[in-house]
């Protein structure tokens, strides 16, 4: 069974940045794309970041495009987003999901797309 643990959340300034990690045990996580996704309060669940599983190609959704940078290690099994000139508007529980199909070319934008989950990890920025 695939876990995925984030960490590095936390309380940060606007403009200040944080760097989330995502480490996954029980799988194969070189085989598959992973991705970041995001819940603010009182909103759905959104895309933010996703890579495929070479770290050849990667995705972001507009509003963080030029802030947010994703990678991976596939030798440590683990997953990054490192965020930068974080705005209020970044609050938001952050998860990583793992990919339920191997070796795709193209990451995947789609919640759809993912079969495994973490927990999730608090970022809050204050103005």
């Amino acid at each position: 069974q695939v876990q995925l643990v984030e960490s590095g959340g936390g309380l940060v300034q606007a403009g200040g940045s944080l760097r989330l990690s995502c480490v996954a045990s029980g799988g194969t996580f070189s085989s598959y794309h992973m991705g970041w996704f995001r819940q603010a309060p009182g909103k759905e669940r959104e895309f933010v970041a996703t890579m495929n599983w070479s770290g050849v190609r990667s995705y972001y959704v507009d509003s963080v495009k030029g802030r947010f940078t994703i990678s991976r290690d596939n030798a440590k099994n683990t997953m990054y987003l490192q965020m930068s000139s974080l705005k209020p508007e970044d609050k938001a529980i952050y998860y990583c999901a793992e990919g339920h199909s191997r070796y795709l070319a193209s990451p995947q934008r789609s919640s759809q797309e993912y079969e495994y989950w973490g927990q999730g990890t608090q970022i809050t920025v204050s103005s």
